[in-house]
């Protein structure tokens, strides 16, 4: 679809069209989110109904309206497939819009792999109004029972007397508007032709042959271009420096470079703009700005002491003590897990085109969140809601907040101080350095086994320095207050899946250290790393097989399910040990590792999403310390699929980006903020790093959806370090291991972080 007409254009032509069914619902003001939890809210509400569903007679297809982006996860076609699905229609005659903000239903940020599991269900009930609405038209204009009738894929009523008609002459020359219900009969599962069976992404075909409009391909008449010129204290967002740090900027440095040139200066936000693009880059490169110096940073090459250094508040997430008195400690264990800080890493920059007008402000953009973003905006620009219209363009995907956000609120200021539309496009320096960091996490484990090798105890901290890193114009302008914000986010998935009669877990809420918010897995990743960690220890310790002691302590029958047969599907054979630290003939060390996790969203105690286990076989060089993962099953049940394709692709995207971020990624910094601002210094998974990837699919299409986005990535760190403990006889409780952390673990034959204590 042209981008001119959406989402104004073309949804306002639907109020009057001929020949069209619109499924409607009263508009909402913004969901609001928990407290302490990530998200706006605002009391805005749109002064016309959400359309859900819209068929149109004349050109015989079905618009969809979602909140919701796709992020390159393919929801577009599985949204699609669940309406087309619904209507009895072929995938080709419906058209999803995403996330425009003047034509789709608010229903909050696209996060948390919620799309299908949560808001498709709207979609589905809207689809299924409209199926009843022509089913009942048709059973009145031939004088029978709606409940006699049936409807042929295709879109076709029939009659028991032999009468049929598509659904498109019943009102070729009506307007309905129907309310959405969800009391309404929906198709049986059983039925179902489409869901459940692979489709083709519908957006790849534009995507590999050059002519899907990107957002950095946006071009307006009259547009000019723009670059920001970013304060010293690089991805850095709370403290009384923020917003505050600007000295003086000498606009006359880079009039002769053109004599259009247009410096813009709010508090610490500074950006140049200028007719052509390459006048913008070159002012500013030239632009001289001068900056008081920041106070140092917290040195964050020892994550462990930087991390127990910030004051924090405790939340007592579960408190359990049903051991009988009489049990005996056997082996006790304590350990200290510590994830890096990681990148979002969006192969491209982000970028935004913005059009600050008398008639209202447009945005083209690559947000995941666009109603959100739109509450930012009007705070920012002191605007009412209504005349902010966010048009969602593809982009660089993000798997959580980049800078996309960020690059919008950029133009617009610019564009309101110039008086023209701007394009803004973030080198790749300001993206690495200012896009807000998946967090550093810390956790602290103890416990172990009774005296006949059963779980007896786990006490478990987990420490999370995030929050959601607020539009940083927000913050440059002083609009919204620097000082620390501190989330309730580390809780995802705290309370591991197995059956310790003891258990204390705790979680220390903190403030961000540096910029910092959600990445894929948040913070259920890594403390699934250390709990699968450490029940594989204690398997150790208890001298069971790693598979067979969590399925005998494990309560949850789908989780045992995906296990078994992950394992089986990977020929586990149960006692098989690897090289323990042993290289074969070439220098080369081998093993295997297990891990299974559920991603727990949300505010303890939170929902779950897709259960999922992976195996990893891999093997490590003893001289040079190099991992090579030889091979990766994973297994995941995700509930009714709606793509099997769709699901398997997010798998292998999880199993490619975690390789990545489980052996080669850490952000570095230096006392000013973030030094990683190029890929020579953060290193992703390359074509040679992939091993082959095997996906199993547990069958659960009578159950409902689960989300498959991100729920594969949660076992990969753990199962990657227990095969490497398979490999080498050495336990790995730090990410990424690199070639000179395997390296050192092996010429130090008691090697551990210093933060962690050995068994005792």
């Amino acid at each position: 679809m042209p981008t001119e007409l959406l989402p104004k254009t073309l949804f306002s032509r639907l109020w009057q069209a001929e020949g069209a069914i619109l499924v409607l619902r009263p508009a909402a003001s913004a969901p609001k989110p928990a407290p302490r939890q990530p998200g706006l809210a605002s009391e805005y509400r749109q002064p016309y109904d959400d359309i859900f569903i819209a068929m149109l007679a004349q050109e015989q297809r079905v618009l969809a309206f979602n909140g919701h982006v796709d992020l390159g996860t393919g929801v577009r076609t599985a949204l699609a497939q669940i309406v087309a699905e619904e209507l009895y229609l072929p995938l080709d005659a419906v058209q999803m819009l995403l996330g425009h903000t003047s034509a789709t239903p608010n229903q909050g940020p696209t996060i948390a792999s919620a799309t299908i599991q949560i808001s498709s269900m709207p979609l589905r009930q809207a689809a299924a109004v409209a199926r009843q609405f022509l089913l009942d038209k048709a059973a009145a204009a031939w004088g029978l029972a709606a409940d006699t009738l049936l409807i042929e894929e295709g879109g076709r009523i029939c009659a028991p007397d032999g009468r049929s008609t598509l659904y498109w002459p019943l009102f070729q020359a009506e307007h309905h508007r129907l309310p959405h219900s969800d009391q309404v009969q929906l198709k049986p599962a059983a039925s179902y032709t489409l869901v459940g069976k692979p489709a083709s992404r519908v957006d790849i075909p534009a995507k590999a042959t050059g002519q899907l409009v990107y957002v950095h391909d946006v071009r307006v008449p009259g547009m000019w271009h723009a670059r920001v010129v970013r304060p010293p204290y690089v991805g850095r967002d709370a403290g009384p420096f923020v917003g505050k740090s600007l000295i003086s900027v000498d606009k006359t440095s880079v009039a002769h470079i053109a004599p259009e040139i247009e410096v813009v200066v709010l508090g610490d936000f500074v950006a140049v703009a200028a007719p052509r693009e390459e006048q913008a880059i070159a002012a500013a490169q030239v632009l001289k700005v001068e900056w008081q110096a920041p106070p140092p940073l917290i040195d964050l090459q020892d994550l462990d002491a930087a991390v127990r250094s910030q004051p924090y508040t405790e939340r007592v997430l579960r408190e359990q003590t049903e051991a009988p008195p009489e049990v005996q400690a056997g082996v006790q264990l304590h350990r200290t897990y510590i994830w890096p800080y990681q990148m979002h890493a969006s192969i491209g920059p982000s970028c935004s085109v913005a059009d600050y007008g008398e008639d209202g402000v447009r945005v083209w953009s690559g947000t995941q969140n666009p109603h959100m973003l739109r509450i930012e905006l009007s705070r920012l620009l002191q605007e009412d809601e209504g005349r902010i219209d966010i048009v969602r363009m593809e982009a660089a995907g993000c798997y959580g907040r980049n800078c996309a956000d960020d690059v919008c609120a950029d133009a617009a200021l610019v564009s309101r101080a110039i008086g023209r539309p701007v394009r803004v496009q973030l080198t790749r320096e300001q993206e690495h350095g200012w896009e807000p960091k998946g967090a550093t996490q810390l956790m602290d484990v103890q416990g172990g086994l009774d005296d006949q090798g059963g779980l007896l105890s786990y006490d478990f901290t987990t420490c999370y320095p995030s929050n959601d890193a607020p539009t940083l114009a927000l913050l440059l302008t002083g609009v919204t207050s620097a000082e620390p914000r501190m989330l309730e986010m580390g809780d995802r998935t705290a309370v591991p899946p197995y059956r310790y009669p003891n258990m204390h877990i705790v979680c220390h809420d903190m403030a961000a250290i540096v910029r910092s918010a959600w990445l894929r897995g948040v913070s259920a990743l890594p403390n699934s790393f250390a709990h699968e960690s450490f029940i594989d220890e204690l398997a150790f310790e208890a001298g069971k097989d790693p598979v067979d002691f969590r399925l005998a302590n494990l309560d949850d029958a789908r989780a045992r399910d995906v296990l078994q047969a992950t394992a089986r599907h990977a020929e586990w054979v149960p006692g098989t040990r690897g090289s323990r630290g042993e290289p074969d003939a070439q220098g080369w060390m081998h093993g295997r590792g297990v891990s299974y996790a559920r991603y727990i969203h949300s505010r303890f105690p939170g929902f779950g999403a897709a259960w999922a286990a992976w195996v990893v076989d891999l093997s490590v060089h003893a001289q040079t310390g190099q991992v090579k993962v030889q091979k990766i099953v994973v297994g995941q049940d995700t509930g009714m699929v709606v793509n099997p394709d769709g699901v398997r692709h997010q798998i292998h995207g999880n199993v490619i980006q975690m390789l990545g971020r489980t052996l080669k990624e850490r952000v570095s910094f230096d006392e000013q903020g973030v030094t990683a601002l190029e890929w020579g210094a953060y290193p992703l998974a390359t074509f040679v790093d992939i091993p082959p990837i095997e996906v199993l699919q547990i069958p659960r299409q009578d159950e409902p959806p689960m989300g498959s986005g991100e729920s594969a990535s949660v076992p990969a760190p753990a199962a990657i370090a227990n095969a490497l403990f398979d490999a080498t006889g050495r336990r790995f409780y730090e990410a990424p291991f690199t070639p000179d952390v395997v390296l050192m673990a092996l010429r130090q034959a008691t090697w551990r972080p210093a933060s962690t204590a050995v068994a005792h």
